[in-house]
């Protein structure tokens, strides 16, 4: 909004061209958020122990985690809430890639919400089958929009590998199911890792702080030329969207570090993860999110690896899944393993974005 109301005032107040540098709108869609993540927080935390809305904690978990029951959770309301308002405020609002983006938050925020609510009133969420069906649905429905849109799929066939100048393989069709399986594999793994104070939120700060870099470097012409990556067109709005979360996420992780006085759910995690996964398929960098989102990606397969071990050879691989656990359960203190977790995942977003330049 403010791009398009003050920026044409330049040619009164040559300080209204501010308004037109990706950078400096990023910069106070950093603070923005952040501040109305403040604002917001504490609203709901009020609102949630005035209905006494709280998290259950499962009993086959860590002992002490029972001390966390009834806190108030669906803080990922206020998490969407505050980046949907800055994306409005200091996006610009007649860019297709902020729009798809915008609205992924708010679609797989709305699903997760749903979940969270029916967990609170009927103490049980949405089955596995029906939550998997919405997150392919919303997933499938952003992924047809972008290989049918021409403005949207600029490399939308190509399948692009770090370390590698061109693409090492064309996709084809393939890209539809290929993109809907990156987008709800990304979801679930930052929901998955939601299980520790500060744990799952600020290892989304890491990965989209490194996204911030991948996305700029991509929507620059000579960058994307001098790195031999692939230049998208018009992707450089996303800077201001992911800048937006990483704002909110940093808001969000003062009232979620240990001990948390709020919890995201499902609202946050669902929604956070998902739209990780879409810029990763509109800037063909779906490795690249792997590698950024390493922890996520370990948490979500000890989680696969335990099922499975246990169904076919009736044994555990670990303590407990996810793998945070298993340290908590091996005797880590509950803030040693998110720091330590912390550090990983900001090595891994330094390790992402460095592949840009080896080829």
């Amino acid at each position: 909004m403010f791009y398009h109301f003050l920026y044409p005032l330049k040619k009164f107040f040559f300080g209204f061209n501010l308004f037109r540098y990706l950078t400096f709108r990023s910069a106070y869609a950093v603070v923005t958020a952040l501040v109305l993540t403040w604002i917001f927080t504490p609203l709901i935390i009020k609102f949630a122990k005035q209905k006494k809305i709280g998290e259950t904690i499962r009993k086959d978990g860590p002992e002490r985690h029972q001390v966390k029951s009834g806190t108030p959770t669906m803080g990922g309301v206020a998490i969407i809430i505050s980046i949907l308002i800055t994306i409005f405020l200091w996006g610009k609002l007649n860019n297709k890639y902020v729009w798809l983006v915008t609205g992924s938050v708010a679609a797989f925020g709305l699903l997760g919400f749903f979940d969270d609510w029916l967990k609170l009133t009927r103490s049980k969420g949405l089955a596995l089958f029906v939550k998997l069906f919405g997150q392919f649905v919303i997933a499938g429905i952003i992924t047809w929009i972008i290989y049918k849109d021409p403005d949207l799929n600029q490399y939308a066939n190509d399948f692009y590998v770090p370390f590698f100048n061109n693409s090492v393989l064309n996709l084809g069709w393939w890209f539809v199911p290929i993109s809907i399986l990156v987008i709800v594999f990304s979801s679930n793994m930052v929901n998955l890792t939601d299980g520790l104070d500060g744990l799952a939120i600020g290892l989304t700060m890491f990965a989209t702080l490194a996204f911030v870099a991948l996305i700029y470097a991509s929507s620059n012409y000579k960058f994307a030329t001098y790195l031999r990556i692939p230049f998208i067109k018009n992707t450089g709005e996303l800077t201001v969207v992911a800048a937006t979360i990483v704002g909110a996420s940093l808001g969000f992780l003062w009232y979620n570090t240990h001990p948390a006085e709020i919890f995201m759910g499902d609202t946050g995690a669902l929604s956070l993860g998902g739209v990780l996964g879409v810029m990763a398929v509109l800037l063909r960098k779906e490795v690249m999110l792997f590698i950024i989102g390493g922890v996520f990606v370990a948490e979500a397969v000890s989680v696969i690896l335990q099922i499975f071990s246990f169904r076919i050879f009736k044994k555990r691989i670990f303590l407990m899944a996810p793998f945070h656990h298993h340290l908590e359960l091996k005797g880590w203190q509950e803030s040693k393993v998110v720091i330590r977790l912390w550090i990983i995942g900001a090595i891994l977003a330094l390790i992402g974005v460095s592949t840009l330049k080896i080829k």
